[in-house]
């Protein structure tokens, strides 16, 4: 090797170290979280109805509108508390970046496997979680119209290694989704989705 040849491997290599050393410098949270490990798939089912299936009309605006059972498995050990979001896939609000929230349950505790069915209303539940939708502190089921496709109603359960001691605020939902969603980045442990479809019926 050269004389011209040796100088350019060591401004390669001198390249290269400063460039791992920003890296380390910018992202130690990030070098962090993957040495916590990743985000583990939880599965989450419901009684009620399989993933991707037909939700019956006893948990939907046309019916009783109680929630559905919901119950989950798979989740790390090191979990605090879970936050559970309901919403509609397919119905855009402001400008089209969110969509309607049908529940929000969050502070659910660690220890906790399941929901029954049909939850009480009210801000704080047993257990200490705490819920709203975009209608008040309970369950809002589906309520697609007759017209057009089905609707996608996503079920999403996160599971935390923090407790989440937000209050329920005067605020819109919309914001206390947004507000919990910012509060769980670099907590989810673990992540468990399902899925349910629904449209009124034709009249």
């Amino acid at each position: 090797m050269g004389h011209r040849d040796r100088r350019l491997a060591r401004t390669l290599r001198a390249a290269a170290a400063v460039a791992v050393g920003a890296v380390l410098l910018a992202a130690p949270h990030a070098l962090a979280a993957q040495g916590r490990g990743g985000i583990r798939t939880m599965t989450l089912t419901s009684t009620a109805f399989t993933d991707g299936g037909i939700i019956p009309e006893r948990y939907t605006q046309a019916g009783r509108d109680v929630s559905p059972p919901l119950a989950w498995s798979g989740a790390p050990d090191s979990v605090r508390s879970y936050l559970l979001v309901v919403h509609d896939a397919d119905a855009a609000v402001s400008d089209g970046t969110d969509d309607v929230l049908h529940w929000l349950v969050w502070n659910i505790p660690g220890t906790a496997t399941s929901l029954p069915e049909g939850v009480p209303s009210g801000a704080t539940m047993t257990g200490g979680a705490r819920q709203v939708s975009v209608s008040g502190p309970y369950y809002r089921g589906p309520a697609a119209p007759a017209t057009g496709p089905a609707h996608h109603y996503v079920f999403e359960l996160y599971a935390l290694d923090i407790p989440l001691t937000q209050a329920p605020t005067a605020l819109p939902p919309a914001n206390t989704r947004a507000a919990l969603m910012t509060a769980i980045a670099g907590h989810v442990r673990a992540k468990g989705v399902l899925v349910g479809l629904y449209r009124r019926p034709a009249p």
